[in-house]
C-alpha cells in the first residue's frame, strides 16, 4: 500500500502528479472543516507536505499521531513547529539552496530600483509628466556600502553579487562566519549607520521579530535604503512606514510583509518604496527545483529514513 500523505496547501501540478504516483494523497486544502477531518482521520497519515507560508503548528501535529515526515516547499521555518517535531522524532525536510540565486537576484533588482527609482520613473513617464520637466536625480549604486543582515546561504550570494558593483560589504549576525571575506559588525545599529544599503536576509521567527527596529532605521538615516527579501516580521513594519512617509530613510525595496498578502495602504502612495508580492523565488526554474526537492525529500525518507535537506 502507498504511504498515506496529507497535502497541506497546493503544490505545482507536476509535483502533485508525482506525489499521487507514490503516495495515497489527501488534499487537505480542500476540506471545509479541517479540524473535524483531522479528528476523524488524523491517525491515518504518516507523511505530510506543506509550504513555508503555511507551515504546521503544534495543534495540527497533535492531530497527526502517526506522522513520521514533513516535507516543506520553501526555506522559511518560522511557521514550522520544529521543537515539537524534534521531540516526536518527526523528520522535517525543506528546500534550501535551489532558490539562492533567484532570491539574490531579486534583492539586487529591488536595490537598483529603490536607488535609481526605476519603477517611480516609469510611472512618471506613463502619467505624461516628462514633457513638463526632467525626472529628479537619483542615487548611484556602484561603489557604495552594503550591509547584510544574515550571512547565511542567501546572504552570501547577495554579497557575491555586490562584487559586480564594486561595493564594500559588512554583515551582522549571531556570530562571525568562518571563511567569509567580509567585515563582521556585532551591532546592527552600527551596521545600519555605516551602510548605504541594508539588505535583510535573516530567518524569520520569534528570535528575529522586529530586529530592524525604529532605532535601526534611524541609524540607517535619510540617505540609506532598506531591502527586505527575508521575512516581513524581521522589520518593525509600522516604524518602516513612518520612516518612509517622513523620509527618515531614503527608500526601501520590499518583497515581504508582516501580514501577507495585506500591505499597509500608506505605502501605496509613496514613490520611495518598491513593492513586490513575495516573488523573490518566483521563477519557473527555481520553483521547479523547489518542487522537485519536496518530492525527493519524501522519497529519501521512505528509502533511507532521512530527508535530503533537513530543517532540524
Amino acid at each position: 500500500m502507498k504511504p498515506r500523505l496529507l497535502q497541506h496547501g497546493r503544490l505545482p501540478e507536476q509535483t502533485e502528479a508525482r506525489l499521487a504516483e507514490h503516495f495515497d494523497v489527501h488534499p487537505f486544502w480542500a476540506e471545509s472543516d479541517p479540524a473535524a477531518y483531522l479528528a476523524q482521520h488524523g491517525g491515518e497519515f504518516v507523511a505530510m507536505t506543506t509550504r513555508a507560508a503555511t507551515g504546521v503548528d503544534a495543534t495540527m501535529l497533535a492531530a497527526l499521531p502517526n506522522l513520521r515526515v514533513v516535507s516543506s516547499f520553501g526555506v522559511g521555518l518560522d511557521k514550522l513547529d520544529l521543537d515539537t517535531a524534534r521531540a516526536r522524532g518527526i523528520a522535517v525536510g525543506y528546500t534550501p539552496d535551489v532558490l539562492n540565486d533567484c532570491v539574490a537576484d531579486t534583492a539586487f533588482a529591488l536595490l537598483m530600483d529603490a536607488a535609481r527609482q526605476v519603477s517611480a520613473a516609469d510611472r512618471y513617464v506613463r502619467r505624461g509628466a516628462w514633457p513638463r520637466g526632467p525626472y529628479p536625480l537619483t542615487t548611484r549604486v556602484s561603489g557604495k556600502r552594503l550591509g547584510i543582515v544574515g550571512m547565511g546561504r542567501i546572504g552570501r550570494v547577495i554579497a557575491k553579487r555586490s562584487s559586480g558593483f564594486d561595493m564594500e560589504v559588512r554583515y551582522f549576525g549571531r556570530k562571525a562566519q568562518d571563511g567569509v571575506p567580509y567585515g563582521f559588525e556585532p551591532s546592527l545599529p552600527a551596521l545600519a549607520e555605516w551602510a548605504d544599503f541594508l539588505v535583510i536576509a535573516a530567518s524569520g521567527g520569534p528570535e528575529t521579530r522586529h530586529l530592524v527596529s525604529a532605532d535601526v532605521l534611524k541609524a540607517l538615516g535619510p540617505q540609506g535604503y532598506l531591502i527586505n527579501i527575508a521575512r516581513g516580521t524581521v522589520v518593525d513594519e509600522a516604524a518602516l512606514v513612518d520612516a518612509l512617509a517622513n523620509q527618515r530613510i531614503a527608500g526601501a525595496g520590499l518583497d515581504v510583509f508582516e501580514d501577507e498578502p495585506n500591505v499597509p495602504p500608506a505605502l501605496f502612495a509613496l514613490d520611495n518604496v518598491v513593492l513586490l508580492p513575495h516573488v523573490a523565488s518566483g521563477t519557473h526554474e527555481t520553483r521547479a527545483a523547489m518542487a522537485g526537492l519536496v518530492f525527493d525529500n519524501l522519497q529519501s525518507f521512505f528509502a533511507t529514513g532521512a530527508v535530503l535537506r533537513s530543517a532540524i
